[in-house]
């Protein structure tokens, strides 16, 4: 994908925030998470709910979790919302871990997201295999 053919990323780095988002290489995002404070969590879900709303094309997010060692409550509540907004759809997600903690908490997300044409999320602990899942043909989810 062109340069020109992306969306902004519209994402503004803040040193008290535990996370860095880039653009993907075939439009999607990278997240890395190094904490999941409060802040964190709030400043996140702004971005994500801001970005839900001008979602219009297949997508392709890596959520790199492997610094994190613990999923609060309050994190799950918002992916699952932002994973349930009507505006999540045709999303391929890859989650990378390292802690058994956080993969069941993005299992108990992937479970109670029901958004219709929704989402397909996968976890793994080798992010290699997320970028080669991550690269299959978009039309598998549809």
């Amino acid at each position: 994908m062109t340069v020109e053919g992306m969306k902004p990323l519209n994402w503004q780095a803040s040193p008290d925030i535990g996370y860095r988002v880039s653009r993907r290489e075939d439009g999607g995002l990278n997240l890395v998470f190094t904490n999941v404070t409060q802040k964190t969590l709030e400043h996140w879900r702004e971005f994500a709910i801001a970005h839900l709303m001008d979602s219009d094309r297949l997508t392709r997010n890596l959520y790199d979790l492997r610094q994190v060692d613990d999923l609060p409550k309050e994190a799950i509540t918002y992916a699952i919302e932002a994973s349930n907004d009507p505006s999540m759809r045709n999303i391929r997600l890859a989650v990378v871990v390292s802690s058994e903690a956080v993969r069941q908490a993005v299992e108990e997300i992937a479970a109670l997201t029901t958004a219709p044409g929704g989402v397909d999320i996968a976890i793994f602990t080798d992010i290699d295999l997320a970028e080669k899942w991550l690269n299959r043909p978009l039309t598998l989810i549809v």
